[in-house]
C-alpha cells in the first residue's frame, strides 16, 4: 500500500511540472501583462517556463513587455498565435513578424505572427508594413519602450 501510494505521489510530482503549453480559454482568460480578457485568436501568446507554468498574453507585445519585466524567469517555450491560423500556436523564435498598421492587434502595435518566412512577406505585400525576425523585433520593441 505504501509503494502505490509513493508511486502515486511521484506521478503527481512529474506530471504536475510538464513543460508544455496550456490551453488559451478565449473570452475568459486574461492577460498576464495587461489583465485585458484574451479574445483574440491571431494575436495571442504564451510563455512556458523551465517550471512548466504558463503565462498567456493577448498580443505578441504583451509577452515581449513581460520577458523585459521579468528577466529572471528561464523560459523554455516563447509562442504566439499564427496569424493565418488563428488559434494555433507555433514557436516564436522561429516566426517571421509584420508590423503593419493596416492588422490592428490587441494592444495596437499592429504586430502579428506568421509560421514561415514566405507566408509574412506575401502577407507584407498585400498589407504593407516592416518585417522582423525574433531577435530584431525583441530589440525593435526594447527600444520603442525606452522612447516612451
Amino acid at each position: 500500500m505504501k509503494s502505490t501510494f509513493s508511486l502515486c505521489f511521484l506521478a503527481l510530482v512529474f506530471t504536475a511540472c510538464e513543460v508544455k503549453p496550456q490551453k488559451i480559454n478565449y473570452g475568459s482568460d486574461n492577460c498576464q501583462y495587461c489583465n485585458m480578457t484574451i479574445v483574440d485568436r491571431q494575436h495571442a501568446s504564451q510563455i512556458v517556463t523551465e517550471k512548466g507554468r504558463s503565462y498567456k498574453f493577448d498580443a505578441i507585445e504583451c509577452m515581449i513587455n513581460y520577458h523585459i519585466e521579468h528577466t529572471n524567469q528561464t523560459v523554455a517555450m516563447y509562442l504566439v498565435n499564427d496569424f493565418k491560423n488563428p488559434g494555433e500556436l507555433i514557436d516564436a523564435k522561429t516566426a517571421t513578424y509584420l508590423i503593419s498598421p493596416e492588422i490592428s492587434s490587441p494592444m495596437g502595435a499592429n504586430l502579428s505572427a506568421f509560421h514561415s518566412e514566405q507566408v509574412a512577406q506575401k502577407s507584407q505585400t498585400e498589407y504593407r508594413g516592416k518585417l522582423y525576425e525574433w531577435e530584431a523585433l525583441k530589440q525593435y520593441l526594447k527600444e520603442e519602450r525606452l522612447t516612451k
